[in-house]
């Protein structure tokens, strides 16, 4: 058992759990939303269980794991930098208030250690987003304008189901792969997770974040 324990690479679990909190807290303003108009019976209280549930699982699960990394690196202390952080002060910040914990933790630890690079093409979906919130914006302004509700609730809803499923995602692993290529800039991905988790819940901040970084890669890389 122990040596299970010292063998799970825990940083992949954190950022494996930190991707799974935005549509688990995307099924939860669902849920609330569906408080206000007529639907399927039960509906709204079966969204927001799930979503109470999930986090909740979520938690627990990122306490452990930043408590196993955070004593992993405790016992190198020459290859962190002399950076040790407190394993049960990480635990219990991610019991409080879980994605803050886990985001901040992992960008201290990206600008410690470095990133492994992934794939190449993570940007298309960092692209993707973009146009899909930019077209969204659009399209529910004319909505707005020509009082067409189906059209507004099918704007909102593409452009929120994109950007809570795939935006944090993608841009934390394409920063990874432009961290480890490029040696005239390297964004920490744990701070551009940081941002897209945040854009979520300050949506005209998605297109800012989403544009800068695709700019800036461009330049860097050429690509987009």
């Amino acid at each position: 058992m122990s040596t299970s324990v010292d063998e799970t690479d825990w940083a992949r679990v954190v950022e494996r759990l930190l991707y799974l909190f935005p549509p688990v807290v995307g099924v939860g303003i669902v849920g609330v939303l569906q408080e206000t108009e007529p639907g399927v019976p039960g509906l709204q209280r079966g969204l927001l269980l799930l979503s109470s549930v999930g986090y909740t699982f979520l938690t627990f699960g990122l306490a452990t794991a930043l408590f196993f990394d955070a004593r992993r690196v405790r016992r190198r202390p020459r290859a962190s930098g002399n950076w040790q952080p407190n394993p049960w002060l990480n635990a219990v910040f991610a019991l409080v208030w879980a994605p803050v914990a886990g985001v901040s933790y992992l960008a201290r630890r990206h600008g410690r250690f470095g990133t492994p690079p992934g794939r190449a093409d993570w940007w298309l979906i960092v692209a993707l987003s973009l146009g899909t919130t930019v077209f969204g914006t659009v399209a529910a302004g004319v909505a707005v304008v020509f009082s067409l509700p189906g059209l507004l609730s099918t704007a909102v809803g593409t452009a929120g189901a994109v950007a809570f499923g795939t935006f944090p995602v993608a841009i934390h692993q394409d920063a990874a792969y432009v961290s480890a290529t490029s040696d005239s800039w390297r964004p920490n991905p744990g701070l551009y997770l940081g941002l897209a988790f945040l854009s979520l819940f300050a949506p005209p901040l998605q297109p800012l974040v989403a544009g800068y970084y695709l700019l800036r890669r461009r330049r860097t890389l050429g690509t987009p």
